[in-house]
């Protein structure tokens, strides 16, 4: 339960889980932020847009922030961490993942809820690049699933010095479930239209380019037509691209909650009970958790929300309490 220092409590007017969803997407508005872009080549030939924020020194602690499905560095909540991080005299850096930076990946392939080799090259990459400065990161939906995963599978070589998630999916094939009730639907034909443009785009680049072997590997897959779930796309579209047999392998190989206990990096958990994306139960239970989490579980706050202040003031508790819990780590 959260601590007394790390109450939330909704803005006025916005108690309702899907206003507190909402609200980033399509009302806050942010300043342009003047931002250093660097383009990471990975081992397989793709690439990975990475956006600088904040001071260039050496030993300045930088965070590494991760966003969501459809997500990018430009999404509100980037942007506003990148802001607050930078407030408290910190450096941080942005991923874009395949594709999302504003330009098609050069690979069939794409991003998914599991990719932690991508994300453990990046971890590579800014340790030889800041060698001496502390690192951390910070993910958001999707981007906090990676990396609790990440932190799983690396143990105590995850080469962190501290984590947050937020409003994480810990099983994928629930909260696939979840997301196809009542109101949430909404969201699902959201993202459904968002992750099919996501391959029509490629395909086209792919054609334009001539990059056969890419664009025979997505006109594999077959029409995409009448896939209204994520079941349907993930069993049609990110299974056959990245090597699960089907979407219960995906899911299963892919969430997170199954490698929570070998986590050896200190590691903040932020989550809502009104959660629209997420069932009550597919919240690890404490014994799940390695010793070094802590988990937050607030009444209120949707999904990536946590809104506080008023309608006319709004705050943003997440950008109050992250940069907050990693300056705490010393």
């Amino acid at each position: 339960m959260p601590s007394p220092t790390a109450l939330f409590r909704p803005a006025r007017g916005l108690s309702n889980p899907h206003l507190q969803t909402l609200w980033g997407p399509l009302w806050r508005k942010l300043p342009a932020l003047r931002r250093a872009r660097e383009r990471l080549w990975l081992e397989d030939g793709d690439f990975l847009d990475l956006d600088w924020y904040g001071p260039d020194q050496t030993e300045t602690p930088l965070v590494l922030v991760l966003h969501g499905l459809t997500g990018s560095s430009d999404s509100p909540y980037v942007k506003g961490l990148q802001q607050a991080l930078e407030a408290q005299g910190w450096a941080s850096v942005a991923l874009n993942w395949r594709g999302c930076s504003g330009e098609p990946n050069r690979l069939a392939r794409s991003y998914h809820s599991g990719a932690s080799e991508d994300l453990g090259e990046t971890v590579r990459h800014l340790r030889a690049r800041r060698p001496l400065a502390p690192l951390y990161a910070v993910g958001y939906s999707l981007g906090g699933n990676v990396l609790l995963k990440y932190l799983g599978e690396t143990g105590a070589a995850s080469a962190l010095q501290g984590a947050v998630a937020v409003s994480v999916p810990f099983r994928l094939d629930q909260c696939a479930d979840r997301i196809g009730l009542g109101f949430s639907k909404i969201y699902q034909a959201h993202f459904m239209r968002e992750m099919l443009s996501y391959v029509q785009v490629k395909q086209r680049h792919f054609q334009a380019q001539g990059h056969v072997e890419a664009l025979a590997a997505l006109e594999g897959l077959g029409p995409l037509r009448n896939l209204r779930t994520f079941w349907d796309f993930d069993g049609r579209v990110t299974a056959p691209l990245h090597g699960f047999s089907d979407a219960h392998d995906y899911y299963r190989r892919a969430s997170s909650r199954y490698y929570l206990g070998e986590n050896r990096t200190p590691t903040l958990i932020i989550q809502s009970q009104d959660d629209p994306f997420v069932f009550d139960h597919s919240l690890p239970t404490p014994g799940e958790l390695a010793p070094q989490t802590e988990f937050e579980l607030h009444r209120h706050g949707g999904h990536v929300g946590f809104v506080e202040g008023s309608l006319r003031a709004p705050g943003y508790y997440l950008e109050r309490r992250i940069p907050q819990w990693l300056g705490g780590l010393g």
